[in-house]
């Protein structure tokens, strides 16, 4: 299987796992938002173009280099460890985040986020990213992009509470209001801020 292709199954393989597992038919347990091995490479197989055994799937979680994937301590099961756009219960940690985290949106987004405040969208929780630079990769997935830095020290403070994914992503259940977002950082500016 060529880079590519491993790619292309692991992004089809989050699309199942995190938003559409009724594209292959296989049942996602609401706690834990854990999926059957056996029955995820034998609906893949049955109902995509893809081709899946469990060496492939192995090497796709190890070498996701965002931590997607976990599997249970029997290997028995696979799942996503955040992102999800159905409900499920990840049973994630609460932490006490570091001062500030990072949102990576497109420039197009920031008059709706600065009326609306920042939303989770399509999924169960907004998503938010230790440092600028993984930000800013995730905000140019959706154009040309900007980072909100978000005063979580003061919401922190303010009551609100975070939670930590098993791949470092931390979480927040709710809409963040423009009010806590303390800096704009414009990459195309070499770092400069505004």
């Amino acid at each position: 299987m060529t880079d590519k292709q491993k790619t292309d199954l692991s992004r089809f393989l989050c699309l199942v796992l995190r938003h559409k597992p009724e594209t292959v038919g296989v049942k996602i347990e609401y706690k834990g938002a854990w999926a059957n091995v056996d029955e995820l490479i034998r609906k893949v197989n049955a109902n995509s173009k893809f081709t899946l055994d469990r060496r492939t799937l192995e090497e796709i979680a190890a070498q996701d280099q965002k931590g997607r994937y976990s599997f249970s301590a029997d290997g028995k099961k696979i799942r996503c460890n955040q992102g999800h756009s159905f409900p499920v219960e990840l049973d994630m940690e609460v932490c006490v985040p570091p001062d500030e985290l990072f949102h990576g949106t497109a420039v197009t987004s920031l008059d709706s986020i600065k009326a609306q405040g920042i939303k989770s969208m399509n999924r169960n929780f907004v998503h938010l990213s230790k440092d600028a630079e993984t930000a800013v990769k995730v905000g140019a997935r959706h154009g040309r992009p900007v980072v909100l830095v978000i005063d979580t020290k003061r919401m922190t403070a303010d009551g609100h509470t975070f939670m930590l994914s098993d791949n470092g992503v931390w979480q927040f259940d709710g809409v963040i209001s423009w009010g806590y977002v303390k800096d704009i950082i414009y990459p195309e500016t070499k770092g400069q801020t505004t």
